[in-house]
């Protein structure tokens, strides 16, 4: 965690315009959070877009959400932030935004549970879906509580993702592996379908993340992340010409005497 208050000002402008640069946001959405000493966290204000803070905009807020520093008001998700503070004490930073590929996935109902790339299966394990919970309301955070203990990213339902860490860039690095996930992902599934590794492969990377310097409190569960064995057989895929199957959608619609 950076030593100095202003060392986090200057942390937080530098990450929000990396955030915009990447096209992880749009106007003012999204919103940075970083622990101070004291109970005390340094969070973007409301209404702020994020690729054009100055290291005076961020406020000083208590742990119970209420302003100490600053003009203006406290992002209107804090109430996310403080959920993920009270309850990890080793957190010391929050990144929330809009990534378009992990919000597609969000926004879809889908979870970032298969044990596709060794890198996220090290580094997160799995990324959960969050309920949807009103955004600028105290439902937003109360989604995250069955799973702030055990991950550190997550997706919100039909609204983006948030990452945390011990501190800014850590929690940003977090969230660019999210939305590169989501991307892979979605290109692995238009080309026929992710294949994900085996179980055996996944328990290994697990066990290895001491000897790569991976600190994590996510554990391989049953379907978490989601190993070969537990895909579904899709059986032996139907092949066949074009001529084959024009004539089978030609017979169709003599059938149903379009002609």
């Amino acid at each position: 965690m950076p030593h100095t208050e202003q060392q986090l000002r200057r942390d937080m402008v530098r990450i929000g315009r990396m955030m915009s640069e990447k096209g992880w946001l749009a106007a003012c959405d999204g919103n940075l959070s970083a622990r101070l000493p004291g109970d005390r966290i340094l969070v973007t204000p409301a209404g702020a877009c994020k690729g054009m803070l100055e290291e005076n905009d961020p406020i000083v807020c208590g742990l119970d959400g209420k302003k100490i520093e600053g003009s203006g008001r406290p992002s209107s998700e804090i109430h996310m932030h403080l959920t993920v503070y009270q309850m990890r004490g080793d957190v010391g930073a929050i990144v929330h935004a809009h990534p378009p590929f992990s919000t597609g996935f969000a926004a879809a109902g889908r979870e970032l549970n298969l044990g596709l790339l060794p890198e996220v299966i090290v580094g997160l394990g799995s990324i959960p879906l969050a309920p949807y919970g009103t955004p600028g309301t105290p439902a937003l955070g109360e989604s995250l509580l069955p799973y702030v203990e055990q991950h550190d990213a997550v997706l919100l339902a039909n609204h983006g993702a948030v990452a945390w860490g011990e501190e800014l860039m850590q929690a940003f690095f977090r969230m660019d592996k999210v939305e590169h996930f989501a991307h892979v992902t979605l290109v692995a599934e238009l080309l026929g379908g992710a294949k994900a590794l085996p179980r055996s492969e996944i328990e290994t990377l697990f066990a290895a993340r001491e000897r790569y310097g991976i600190k994590s409190r996510t554990r391989f569960e049953q379907g978490s992340p989601i190993a070969a064995e537990d895909q579904p057989d899709v059986g032996e895929k139907l092949q066949m010409t074009r001529e084959q199957l024009m004539a089978i959608i030609d017979d169709a619609l003599k059938l149903r005497g379009v002609y």
